[in-house]
């Protein structure tokens, strides 16, 4: 099954050519494409891509902080800077990979093929590490807060076993922090903001 890319471009030269080096590789389709980046949204819901490849000049520099969340409708798809200008080095780490203007067509493939590779890697291992319903308890009441023993007193558990499920909440979210946990908690609609 072909790979959807949806493809945010101004330049129609661009977009041709760029559609032309996918479509000779029989696993991926341009199937939207959009000219401007307050489009995305819409697109997303529509072409429900498997990735996302974009010229990052057409973000405007005010929104480069909350760039991700033009993307809330496809948060796994991994997003691909398309780049034949300047861009600083920070700004272009938001991107899963580069491709830029000057690549050969074979290098774009094999880099388009490595991020959704490394993406479907991270699903399958994300789904391999979901939290139990014990550990999201536990994430749920250290988001609020609470200590280890005030956590076991609540959820009737031994100090020990808390410290547990913390352990096993840090080692399948990677996140080490009782903020960033916190964050974690209210991102993935287990506590209200």
């Amino acid at each position: 099954m072909k790979k959807r890319v949806l493809l945010i471009e101004r330049s129609s030269i661009i977009v041709e050519g760029i559609t032309k080096i996918l479509h000779n590789h029989t696993n991926f389709d341009v199937v939207a494409t959009a000219d401007t980046f307050d489009r995305i949204a819409e697109r997303i819901v529509v072409a429900k891509p498997d990735l996302i490849l974009i010229n990052p000049a057409l973000v405007d520099f005010s929104k480069r902080n909350s760039f991700k969340s033009a993307f809330q409708g496809s948060p796994q798809t991994p997003l691909v800077a398309l780049v034949y200008t300047y861009f600083d080095q920070q700004w272009l780490k938001h991107f899963d990979a580069v491709i830029e203007i000057n690549d050969e067509p074979q290098k774009i493939i094999d880099k388009i093929t490595e991020v959704l590779q490394n993406s479907s890697d991270k699903t399958e291992s994300s789904d391999l590490y979901e939290l139990s319903d014990r550990e999201r308890d536990v994430l749920i009441e250290l988001s609020k807060g609470q200590t280890n023993k005030e956590i076991a007193e609540k959820l009737h558990i031994s100090v020990h076993t808390v410290i547990t499920h913390r352990k096993n909440i840090v080692r399948k979210t990677g996140i080490k922090s009782a903020a960033g946990l916190a964050v974690y908690a209210m991102l993935n609609n287990l506590i209200e903001s």
